[in-house]
């Protein structure tokens, strides 16, 4: 997941310091699918999920952080839809950058679910960065 975001944070990090702007990373996650099927769920498992996936989106910035020390980076860590959650967060904002995976096949849609809510309901520019 790492290498995929790269091109993604990569492009977000120097248009903030060509933009000279802070920048603010989102991440949405869900529970696993099977967490559903749970009669008994304990409720101390998603804060557990939810503080894990805050320290993985910690230790994804901080390299960029330092290859960018003057571009102001705040995150926030949400479980929910990302795209509902990216498009608020688009009010205010000079850009969105979203990542999309590579299709390789020629039938489908070539945009997911957060990309196109993000390019259709954005209240700012939207650049989609494609990655693997």
């Amino acid at each position: 997941m790492h290498e995929a975001c790269d091109r993604v944070l990569a492009f977000a990090f120097e248009e903030a310091e060509r933009r000279d702007c802070p920048l603010r990373a989102v991440h949405g996650w869900k529970m696993p699918a099977a967490y559903s099927y749970v009669p008994f769920f304990d409720p101390d498992n998603e804060r557990d999920i939810g503080r894990s996936v805050t320290h993985m989106v910690d230790d994804m910035l901080l390299p960029w952080q330092h290859k960018f020390p003057d571009v102001n980076v705040s995150h926030n860590v949400f479980m929910g839809s990302a795209g509902e959650h990216l498009v608020r967060a688009s009010q205010g904002a000079g850009l969105v950058v979203v990542g999309r995976r590579v299709r390789r096949s020629a039938l489908g849609a070539h945009v997911g679910s957060v990309a196109h809510a993000v390019l259709h309901h954005a209240a700012a520019p939207v650049a989609v960065i494609a990655h693997d």
